[in-house]
């Protein structure tokens, strides 16, 4: 079994013999962090910083330099993982039922699986929490994850603190021994050994937690920054920990003969985060913003068996949806139905039997947390290097890197250009961001399913924090009955693994790391449910943990919403928990 086991007994799992040889298609470890910047490494001029791996995996892989993906969480992983833009695949926010992918879009996961690799994912996932959008719905054969925008997000197991957590297996939560970016490196080398015993080429996703907050981290990766405010002494200290697992990764390549043959790639999700004064490459802005800070990230490829490495710098505007592509031209995929992309293989690129790309337009876009759309211009329109922000800036990030001079009113033919491209496209993307992909509940495939407040339309509230203070907001949910048949919905204020009544206090907790604040207690008296044509409210005692209603639903979309009253009849907020059951078919 992979969970219960403490670090020492994982890592000695990792280093496992092997028998079987290896096979001749390349593998993939593709690893993503999570708000480290470009800044963010001692190789790219950080003076503080101290990240030698990272800075040696660059030294012999291919860097592009000009890459560009969004500046949050999910867009860029919903590009990453299907090669289109965010808006068309409907996940385009962090929460605010705006996380499910498309369906109806292949995976990069489902290509690799169907071209015969074993498929693994370690780590956050963030392209919906429940079933249809699950990793291992999505194309994934091993799944070690957890929900939503990070460890210690409103659908995460509550307890979660960084530091022996429960994480999703395979569609059962379990427990883990261990720092969780030790555990996720950890599981993704034990199952890499297992495949390449089995002579079974693998794609492997290791998309990190870490450095995203909150700020946990062992006292010992912090150590060599104390020097430092402490806010970037914990940020850097989970780089430090990053880079020491990539020394890890490598060494069991080597160790496996697999390091010839492997492809490894590794990029961050978005620009840094706002955390404290620290170095940020000459760059303006950060995550969440349309400046190059906020989207251009670093990215390395290296591929020994190839030649594709060796340091090589490559100044081309690129993109994360380039690499859906690229990698089935690298690994010769053959998918079952061949995908439509927004990026272009930069496959030739990397052997060197071209020199550059067409010429190409970008388009950078998401949906903000606390907009309820996205809005026309809302972007970033990427050419050459001109950059066009917010429909009213102009950037030349030759002359100007900092992006301090707007320069439109100089250049009204670059301006006009670049306008013209984004409102051809705006029209083909506009059809879907006033639409939401449903929540499903009653499915054989996941029965009960547990619905919270990170899927209300256009509400954000994702951090377990806002679960604790008691934040009093509400919001819609879009559901769809799998089946038609007697349900049982549940209505909590507290998520069932702490078992703690409505109206209760939730007790501050010490851990490895620090303490987590106590949860607030709600005068929650009444509690009303409305689900289609249902509509209830109840009233509710101070021993009671859940709300329960009980009716029958069609098979369908319909919209659900939940309040929690006070002895009055006043709203104080909507449920933070939904647990919906299918008792019986119709």
């Amino acid at each position: 079994m992979l969970n219960r086991r403490s670090f020492t007994q994982s890592v000695a799992a990792s280093m496992l013999p092997f028998s079987a040889s290896a096979a001749t298609r390349p593998n993939v470890i593709l690893i993503m962090s999570d708000d480290q910047g470009y800044g963010d490494f001692s190789c790219h001029g950080n003076p503080d910083i101290k990240t030698p791996q990272l800075d040696a995996l660059r030294k012999e892989s291919v860097a592009f330099t000009d890459f560009h993906v969004a500046p949050m969480c999910t867009p860029t992983r919903a590009q990453l993982m299907t090669g289109r833009n965010c808006l068309f695949t409907r996940a385009m926010n962090v929460s605010s039922g705006r996380t499910p992918l498309r369906r109806d879009l292949p995976t990069m996961a489902e290509v690799f699986s169907q071209s015969g690799y074993a498929t693994g994912i370690f780590g956050k996932w963030h392209l919906g929490d429940n079933y249809p959008y699950r990793p291992q719905d999505r194309g994934f054969q091993e799944s070690v994850w957890f929900p939503s925008s990070h460890i210690g997000a409103v659908p995460d197991y509550f307890t979660n603190d960084y530091f022996n957590d429960h994480y999703r297996h395979n569609g059962k939560v379990e427990p883990y021994q261990g720092y969780c970016t030790d555990v996720f490196f950890n599981e993704a080398m034990t199952w890499m050994r297992r495949q390449h015993s089995a002579g079974k080429p693998f794609f492997t996703y290791l998309p990190l937690n870490a450095p995203h907050g909150p700020l946990y981290v062992p006292a010992e990766f912090r150590e060599p920054y104390k020097h430092l405010p402490e806010v970037v002494q914990r940020l850097y200290g989970m780089i430090a920990n990053i880079d020491q697992n990539m020394g890890r990764l490598d060494a069991m390549l080597k160790e496996t003969g697999l390091r010839e043959n492997t492809i490894v790639i590794y990029l961050t999700d978005n620009g840094s985060t706002p955390t404290g004064d620290r170095y940020n490459a000459h760059m303006r802005g950060h995550k969440t913003m349309l400046y190059e800070g906020g989207h251009r990230v670093p990215i390395f490829i290296r591929w020994p068996a190839a030649k594709i490495g060796g340091g090589r710098e490559i100044d081309e505007l690129t993109q994360v949806q380039d690499l859906f592509p690229t990698l089935i031209d690298l690994c010769e995929l053959k998918p079952t139905k061949k995908p439509v992309f927004d990026g272009h293989s930069l496959a030739p690129m990397l052997r060197e039997s071209a020199k550059a790309l067409p010429d190409r337009t970008l388009i950078i876009q998401f949906s903000r947390m606390n907009a309820s759309r996205p809005r026309k211009d809302d972007a970033c329109i990427l050419w050459k290097k001109w950059r066009m922000v917010h429909g009213g800036e102009l950037y030349n990030i030759d002359a100007d890197p900092d992006q301090k001079e707007n320069v439109k009113d100089d250049n009204p033919q670059v301006a006009a250009r670049l306008q013209q491209q984004y409102d051809k496209w705006w029209t083909t993307v506009e059809p879907f961001v006033d639409s939401f992909l449903p929540s499903y509940i009653g499915s054989d495939k996941e029965n009960p399913t547990m619905i919270t407040a990170c899927e209300w339309a256009d509400v954000f509230l994702d951090q377990g924090a806002q679960v604790r203070n008691g934040v009093r907001k509400n919001g819609l949910w879009h559901v769809f009955a799998d089946q038609a048949g007697d349900y049982e919905i549940a209505l909590c204020r507290w998520p069932r693994e702490i078992a703690t009544a409505l109206s209760a206090p939730y007790a501050a907790r010490q851990f490895e790391d620090g303490s987590i604040n106590a949860g607030v207690a709600l005068p929650i008296a009444k509690a009303r449910l409305k689900i289609g044509a249902f509509d209830q409210t109840i009233e509710t005692k101070a021993t009671d943990k859940e709300a329960v209603f009980r009716m029958k639903l069609p098979k369908g979309a319909t919209t659900m919403q939940s309040w929690f009253l006070d002895a009055q009849d006043q709203e104080i907020t909507g449920a933070y928990y939904v647990y919906a059951e299918r008792k019986s078919k119709s």
